[in-house]
Order: structure tokens, then C-alpha cells, then sequence
């Protein structure tokens, strides 16, 4: 996959974007609220023939200034639907989780739900990397939490970051492998990058440069779901 992060440097110069990454401005009635997506809102069970899907993450999942039905969750949903795999998929998604907080929140999460889901979507680590945390907790905490899902027998796809050009060349050696080495470690399926075809492309994104809009999501979703669909018959 051609990585295409034109103008990404720009795009976290000096790391503003993580005021966005914080839930504390964004409406209530357009993002599940970190109650919500610690303990997800009560849903039926999905029939035996529905696949049960959690897209656990950051802002890039929780639908950050968009309508509930905008964000990746149903937008996924509708795209796995649309494809034949009948699928249910919870939104897991909390605005400004670092990886920290993901693993701190996901036996929770898991445990909430209606039962153990077929498959988890995991994308952590972008808040590490605007925050400028130590790569090596990021890669601990996501080895933490695939693990975790490992140990319940629960298939996962994993969606990657890069770290911004103004953090230098060593903080970038030392994150952008996290990902294809914990995918490979697991053997679970990897989109390399989660904002690829998105970044930079102003007509995709919210005003803040950096989110995606709900067009924005679709480009998300149509480079994620087919590993997804994968994922869910191997």
C-alpha cells in the first residue's frame, strides 16, 4: 500500500492537534461519550449469524464532530452489510485515549458487551505520538492489549500510525515499526496507515486538518473493510 502523508508535517506542526484529539468541546449528541464506550450502550444480542465487531481507538474511531451515524462504527457496518457479511459494529472509539488508557479500559469494554465479538478493529497510539510519548509504552501497551484479545481468543485487525516528520528522524525510526511488528508478532491483518487518502486532503477532513470528515471516513472504511472481511472469513 502507497502511503500518501503529503503535508502531514503540516498537519501536526508543533503538535496542535491534540487539543483536537480531547473530547472536552465536542457536543454530546455527536460522539459516544467515554461512558458510552467504556461500557458500550445496551444493544440486542446479534443473531448467531451476525458478526460481532468492536472498533476500538481514539477520536478516529469515536466519530469526533460528526452525527452518530458518520462515524467509522456504522459507516463500517454499513459497508460490511452492503458486502454480505452481516455484521453488528460497536463503537468503541474514545476521543484523546493514548494507548494507556485503551489498555486500561479494554477488559471493561470487552466484558460489557453481549458476548465475546468476532473481531476487534484496534487503532491506538496517534494521541502517543502527538503527545511525544515514549514509543517504547506505546508498543508495550498495544503488545498488552493483543495479548489480551489473544488470551480470549479474539481475532483483531490492526490499523497503524506514522509519526509526524517534526518529531525527527530517531522518534519516527523508533514508532512507525510498532505496528507491522506487533501485526507480523500476532499474525493479525494491518492497515498500515489509518488516515491514508485522508491526510492533507482538505475536502476530507474537518477544519482542524487532521479528522476525517464523514467523506473522509468513507476513504477510512474503504481501505479498512476489505481486511476486516478477511479477518472474519479466513
Amino acid at each position: 500500500m502507497r502511503i500518501r502523508n503529503i503535508a502531514y508535517g503540516g498537519c501536526v506542526l508543533l503538535l496542535q492537534p491534540l487539543v483536537a484529539c480531547s473530547d472536552d468541546s465536542v457536543p454530546q449528541n455527536r460522539m459516544m461519550n467515554v461512558a458510552d464506550a467504556v461500557a458500550p450502550v445496551p444493544a440486542p444480542a446479534p443473531s448467531a449469524d451476525t458478526k460481532l465487531v468492536v472498533a476500538f481507538g481514539d477520536s478516529l474511531f469515536a466519530g469526533y464532530n460528526l452525527e452518530l451515524a458518520e462515524g467509522f462504527a456504522p459507516t463500517l457496518e454499513r459497508a460490511l452489510n452492503k458486502a454480505g457479511v452481516k455484521a453488528q459494529v460497536v463503537n468503541a472509539g474514545v476521543s484523546g485515549d493514548t494507548s494507556a488508557a485503551g489498555r486500561a479500559r479494554l477488559a471493561f469494554t470487552l466484558d460489557g458487551l453481549a458476548r465475546k465479538p468476532d473481531l476487534v478493529v484496534l487503532s491506538l497510539g496517534g494521541n502517543d505520538m502527538l503527545r511525544g510519548l515514549s514509543p517504547e509504552e506505546t508498543r508495550t501497551n498495544l503488545d498488552a492489549i493483543l495479548a489480551e484479545l489473544k488470551t480470549r481468543g479474539i481475532p483483531a485487525v490492526l490499523t497503524g500510525m506514522l509519526a509526524a516528520p517534526n518529531l525527527g528522524p530517531d522518534y519516527a525510526a523508533a514508532f512507525n515499526p510498532i505496528y507491522p511488528r506487533l501485526a507480523k508478532a500476532y499474525g493479525v491483518q494491518l492497515y498500515p496507515f489509518l488516515l491514508d487518502g485522508v491526510l492533507g486532503q482538505r475536502a476530507l477532513q474537518l477544519p482542524d486538518g487532521i479528522h476525517p470528515n464523514p467523506k473522509g471516513v468513507d476513504v477510512m472504511v474503504a481501505g479498512v473493510s476489505p481486511l476486516v472481511e478477511k479477518a472474519l472469513w479466513p
